[in-house]
């Protein structure tokens, strides 16, 4: 269905609803919050907030305290902590919802009831897989930073400065988010919790096997003393051999995954290409019931293709 064909009231409807989604993502989720309220920075000053802005607020802070009921959900704080987001499980919700409306409306517009059903479950799975996306960038940008992150803890030590005091110098030091995870143990031992349960907490957070190694090479150093500069150069050697190897690991793999791409992304090029370029001889996939039961078989089978291929091309070792 073009846009001509629509309803003059339906269309100027769906523009309406599309401006209003774009205006709560970027005006309002996206704009974040102060970490001090201005109640307490300005007590003199007067609060002016809109409705819009009100009613957000509102909607975040019901959907948060239904989230903290059920903190073992598909989304929680500790999700976003993982992918380096500093926002509160509702407004990524909010975010999401206003993303996944705008979608179905263009997808009405562009393509008809059968674009705009797909555009809207389409939506949430692709941010889901954009979370864990980034969540796996960061802890590979983290693991790469363990060794050189090592090596400063040694060097501290030998400098004659306290183990706490050396994070702090490795925190300024490098960049995130090795800086974030070692700046919150910093804060965390400060205000008084033990330093190794703050070790073992960004080890489980950022699932590194190395920076587990090295919480648990501190934690015996301080139940059964020694030189813990020596046990963190023969650490950091084990975690420099291990990535050499990791390294090898991707480059024999490389072939694998640049194929596993292109046979996913392959034929969800060729149907976008050929609703673009002959939509009527794709309006059968999106107005017919066969259409949509091949539409959502290709769906299940692209899904089962890419969990098999996945499995393939990350080898254990």
């Amino acid at each position: 269905m073009a846009a001509a064909d629509l309803p003059v009231g339906l269309f100027v409807g769906g523009l309406f609803l599309v401006y209003l989604s774009l205006g709560l993502v970027f005006g309002v989720v996206l704009k974040g919050r102060a970490g001090v309220p201005l109640s307490r920075r300005r007590p003199d000053a007067v609060s002016q907030s809109t409705g819009l802005t009100r009613l957000t607020d509102h909607a975040v802070g019901a959907l948060n305290r239904g989230l903290k009921k059920r903190p073992a959900g598909f989304l929680n704080r500790q999700k976003l902590e993982q992918a380096g987001l500093n926002k509160e499980p509702g407004d990524y919700l909010l975010m999401a919802g206003a993303i996944t409306l705008a979608a179905a409306v263009l997808g009405y517009v562009l393509g008809g009831l059968g674009i705009s059903i797909l555009s809207f479950l389409l939506a949430p799975f692709l941010l889901y897989l954009l979370l864990n996306m980034l969540i796996a960038r960061r802890r590979r940008k983290f693991d790469s930073q363990v060794p050189d992150t090592l090596q400063m803890f040694s060097g501290g030590l030998r400098a004659g400065h306290s183990l706490l005091r050396a994070i702090d110098a490795a925190a300024q030091e490098n960049e995130a988010p090795m800086a974030e995870e070692l700046s919150r143990i910093v804060n965390e031992t400060r205000i008084g919790r033990d330093l190794g349960e703050s070790l073992e907490d960004v080890a489980n957070r950022t699932a590194s096997e190395d920076f587990q190694g090295i919480a648990q090479a501190i934690e015996i150093h301080r139940e059964v003393g020694g030189d813990l500069a020596e046990v963190l150069d023969h650490v950091g050697e084990t975690i420099r051999d291990r990535n050499q190897v990791r390294g090898q690991v991707r480059a024999l793999s490389a072939e694998g995954r640049i194929s596993a791409l292109v046979l996913m992304a392959l034929p969800i090029l060729m149907f976008v290409g050929l609703v673009i370029f002959n939509p009527t001889y794709a309006r059968v996939f999106t107005t017919t019931v066969i259409g949509f039961v091949m539409v959502g078989a290709a769906i299940v089978l692209m899904s089962i293709g890419g969990l098999w291929l996945s499995r393939i091309i990350k080898p254990k070792y």
